[in-house]
């Protein structure tokens, strides 16, 4: 039957379908592509997709971190140790190589080596940022909360730096979505970019 609906308690599935069918409803997820540093100077890069802003002045970002094998990943022990993190955004031609870092490597490789990219310093904070990223934002960690319930933690950071290409500005200083040409989290392997731009304008009351 048409527009028939589905109704579900999460309680009832396992933690992993709960997971599954929740990253097939939020789409499109943006991608935060998070380089830090540890204590010993080694390099982590991975992505997330449980990442969005949340406030705009000051600019903050947030972004959702698991476990691996119930301990904490690389890139929440770094943070914790050091209070700082990139967020590198990717588009198309970055994609393959971003995927590349979400693998579960051990904590001493790094994942820039891996996928073959290139670092470039970043201005306020320790951790490097992706050469060829067409966007950055470096943040310093604000806020560190477990997720009560679940083994996810979330970390806030404030963006004290933008690195953004040229290219990609207009001239009222904000990005143009169709040249930056983002990469988004759906489902399982699925990944989007960018299809059919809305402008909508909002009720003038």
């Amino acid at each position: 039957m048409e527009n028939e609906i589905f109704t579900l308690d999460p309680a009832e599935l396992s933690g992993r379908d709960a997971y599954r069918l929740l990253i097939s409803v939020v789409v499109p997820r943006p991608i935060a592509w998070v380089s830090s540093i540890g204590h010993d100077d080694s390099y982590n890069l991975a992505p997330f997709s449980f990442f969005n802003a949340v406030s705009g002045n000051p600019p903050t970002v947030m972004f959702s971190i698991g476990q691996r094998a119930g301990q904490p990943k690389d890139t929440l022990r770094n943070i914790q140790e050091t209070g700082e993190f990139v967020v590198n955004m990717t588009d198309r031609a970055l994609a393959d190589k971003m995927v590349k870092t979400a693998g579960e490597w051990e904590y001493e490789v790094d994942e820039f080596s891996v996928a073959d990219l290139e670092t470039t310093p970043s201005l306020k904070v320790k951790p490097p940022r992706v050469a060829l990223a067409p966007i950055a934002m470096e943040a310093k960690a604000t806020q560190i909360i477990p997720v009560e319930g679940s083994s996810n933690t979330m970390v806030l950071g404030q963006v004290v730096y933008f690195h953004i290409q040229t290219e990609l500005l207009l001239p009222k200083g904000t990005v143009d979505p169709k040249l930056f040409n983002p990469v988004a989290r759906l489902g399982s392997a699925d990944y989007a970019t960018l299809g059919e731009i809305l402008t909508i304008l909002r009720p003038q009351v």
